[in-house]
């Protein structure tokens, strides 16, 4: 009979990893044996490798990089390596959970949504140019997975990619007075995507600075605190301060894995990064925020206006919308500017701003309530997951990574509710991380506690 692995206690001190398995053999006291993932292999390395070039873009940040292809050798390696993996903990029948099965939904709505688009050449490159890739590396991430330490290392290539990339950032892009105060066009990013970004890695970072039995790790995650924060900072995005004020919310509420002064200093070398780093052109942007004459309230480019268009769309084109990759052509046919054009005047091609009017406007009311529920599955899965182990001998490195996924992923929706975020790959991974974490839990968020999967975390 094949033993089953059920949870223990927490590790002993000097253990190698924060997480730890054991083993009950039939006729047998339970006794230690080697965690499924105490190892990198293969597959997981090519996982950490797409997250780093997918999200974190490393290779566009050193050109060199870019000789051998890394983002495709990765995205090869790991589809590959998974595809003929045949270890029971890493079966593609425990992805099928609700935020998978909500995925898959929106992406057949996707691909419905092409023939009626304004543009179907758009909307098929976006469809079978890139998002059904994502799809395929949701399915890698989430089921490379064998255990904790798993989803550690690949939190922890996020986090490290998330670095580097502010690292590079402060180096080589610099900011000055007047118009100039801020970054504008980075490496693949604009500077209010990267400030999502840069919210999502953060409460890794707590993580890894809190969790961590290694002091040059819990080192190494502070300074990477503190590089995000003064990046950050130069992105001046109002919808990042945003994003970071809902995730410092959390953290100070919620995070409760971390004793709160922990929390506190935390949040403390944060705001002491931003005070220390910030202009008083920053502030008064930030100042401009709820300002009734700001340009984004009157102005017929400004965000507003662009959402109010964006539901019309919706509205307009309620069961596919648009077409998936058409918010821009819309704007040039459909919009109340468009009459414009016969007259001899440009109409601009503007994006969303707004992944949610984003996904309505292009896929319709059916594709937004896919979306939102995929998402939400997702927060629903990681607090059902924060709880499932009933053993009160488990130590809190469950409920810790679960906490500081939830805080990523809140990050991601408050940042993405002012970009046009919706088909990219940040949010793409930080779900099938929490497909991960609710893998390894054994939860099911349309049925419960499910038996299959028995590895817990501890």
């Amino acid at each position: 009979m094949t033993p089953s692995v059920l949870p223990l206690s927490p590790a002993p001190a000097g253990d190698a990893g924060i997480w730890q398995t054991r083993v009950a053999s039939p006729g047998a006291a339970v006794h230690s044996a080697a965690s499924p993932d105490a190892k990198w292999d293969l597959l997981l390395v090519s996982v950490a490798g797409y997250i780093l070039t997918a999200v974190g873009r490393v290779h566009q940040l050193f050109p060199v990089l870019e000789v051998v292809h890394p983002a495709l050798v990765a995205g090869l390696l790991a589809a590959g390596g998974y595809l003929i993996d045949r270890r029971q903990d890493r079966r593609s029948k425990a992805l099928w959970v609700a935020t998978t099965k909500w995925l898959m939904v929106f992406f057949a709505w996707m691909v419905l949504s092409i023939p009626g688009g304004i543009n179907r050449g758009y909307s098929f490159d976006l469809v079978f140019g890139n998002f059904i890739k994502t799809v395929l590396m949701y399915a890698v991430v989430a089921g490379a997975v064998r255990g904790g330490r798993d989803v550690e290392r690949l939190t922890g290539a996020y986090l490290l990619g998330a670095a580097v990339y502010a690292a590079v950032v402060l180096l080589r892009f610099d900011v000055g007075s007047g118009d100039d105060w801020r970054l504008g066009r980075l490496f693949y990013y604009d500077a209010n995507d990267f400030a999502t970004f840069a919210v999502t890695a953060m409460p890794f970072g707590l993580y890894f600075a809190h969790r961590s039995e290694s002091t040059p790790v819990r080192l190494l995650a502070m300074v990477a605190l503190a590089v995000l924060s003064a990046a950050f900072v130069k992105s001046g995005s109002r919808g990042g301060f945003l994003a970071l004020a809902a995730t410092g919310g959390f953290i100070m509420i919620r995070y409760r894995a971390i004793p709160f002064r922990a929390r506190l200093g935390a949040l403390a070398l944060v705001a002491v990064v931003l005070l220390g780093t910030a202009s008083d052109r920053y502030w008064q942007q930030m100042g401009t925020i709820a300002s009734d004459t700001d340009y984004n309230q009157t102005a017929e480019t400004g965000r507003l206006q662009i959402w109010s268009r964006g539901v019309g769309y919706m509205l307009q084109n309620p069961v596919f919308g648009v077409g998936a990759n058409n918010f821009g052509p819309a704007e040039g046919t459909l919009s109340p500017l468009a009459d414009r054009q016969q007259f001899g005047m440009g109409v601009r091609w503007s994006a969303p701003h707004n992944s949610f009017v984003q996904v309505g406007a292009e896929l319709g009311v059916p594709g937004l309530i896919w979306f939102i529920a995929m998402i939400a599955s997702a927060f629903v899965a990681l607090r059902r997951s924060e709880t499932a182990p009933a053993d009160p001998s488990l130590s809190q490195a469950s409920s810790d990574l679960t906490q500081a996924l939830t805080a990523s992923l809140l990050g991601f929706v408050v940042g993405a509710f002012f970009l046009s975020l919706a088909y990219s790959e940040i949010l793409y991974t930080l779900l099938a991380l929490a497909v991960g974490v609710q893998k390894l839990s054994g939860v099911n968020t349309s049925r419960g506690r499910q038996p299959a999967l028995k590895m817990r975390f501890s």
